[in-house]
């Protein structure tokens, strides 16, 4: 018996129906993530795509300070950039599972009648894409610390801060993919891009790459209400260390207010996103949409 089977089998797994869903739901999601190609393939793939969109962002950098490529903020901007790869992966991974399983595999009514939690279903299928994220997130700032030299060191990443920001950040990130994912229940047409329309708007207004400042002041307020605007500012700061060079958006806050802050927002949009849910289900149910086939 495989060491997959044996955890499937234990008791634990047996009296837990939820972290059962969620269990299957992951291996699923990579199994389908990861056999589109041969290992080798994949690996390679795995490696260029975020190598190559990075190097998007350093030439034009390089393109408007002149090559500036030696001062402190750019280290800041890099990793605002190279963080926002997770943002996309899974808001995307968890909301495109309803479109795979309604219009790919066309099993929306089977699993709906399954006797498992089929929110956290769709949060296990996303882990996948969160894998690969990681994957990427690693690839990019190992790239920039040999290539680019980025001053991260084991010594002086603030090691509290970089994991509590990443759990609420990722907590936060997989809360908002589910209601995507709700919303696409309730959708009939044009739901295809809706997770990287979202994650593309929404890397204007998170001071990725750019300050706050530059945006008009009604649109702040976007940025502000974001969680993950907080996110990368506490992340960047816990891997950069104290002398860290970055945006002066969020200078006032400490980095206890910072995770604070992620604190309240990773349990609103939990709280909110598992009632959004529910509500969504049940009205792709009474509209009769729920396991709808578009043919696009």
């Amino acid at each position: 018996m495989s060491l997959a089977e044996r955890l499937m089998d234990s008791s634990l797994m047996r009296r837990n129906n939820a972290l059962r869903s969620f269990t299957v739901a992951a291996w699923l999601g990579w199994q389908i993530e990861s056999n589109w190609a041969d290992p080798f393939l994949f690996a390679i793939y795995s490696i260029a795509r975020p190598v190559a969109s990075v190097m998007i962002l350093v030439v034009m950098y390089s393109v408007i300070t002149n090559g500036a490529l030696d001062q402190p903020i750019f280290a800041y901007v890099y990793l605002g950039n190279a963080l926002y790869i997770l943002v996309g992966q899974v808001i995307t991974g968890v909301s495109w599972v309803v479109i795979d399983d309604r219009e790919h595999y066309r099993v929306a009514k089977q699993l709906f009648t399954m006797p498992m939690n089929h929110a956290l279903y769709l949060l296990g299928r996303g882990v996948a894409r969160l894998l690969i994220g990681t994957i990427s997130l690693i690839i990019v700032v190992g790239f920039g610390m040999i290539v680019y030299k980025i001053p991260i060191s084991a010594a002086t990443i603030d090691w509290p801060v970089f994991l509590a920001s990443m759990a609420l950040g990722i907590t936060t990130l997989a809360a908002l993919g589910l209601i995507l994912g709700a919303l696409t229940m309730m959708m009939a047409r044009h739901f295809w891009v809706l997770g990287e329309a979202v994650a593309g708007a929404l890397y204007l207004f998170c001071g990725a790459i750019f300050p706050l400042e530059t945006l008009p002041a009604w649109l702040r307020v976007v940025g502000f209400a974001f969680p993950v605007t907080y996110w990368l500012e506490v992340t960047r700061r816990a891997l950069l260390g104290p002398d860290a060079v970055g945006f002066p958006t969020l200078v006032w806050l400490s980095d206890k207010q910072l995770l604070l802050i992620l604190v309240g927002s990773a349990l609103l949009m939990v709280i909110g996103s598992m009632s959004f849910y529910r509500w969504a289900v049940y009205r792709a149910k009474d509209k009769g949409i729920l396991d709808m086939e578009t043919s696009y």
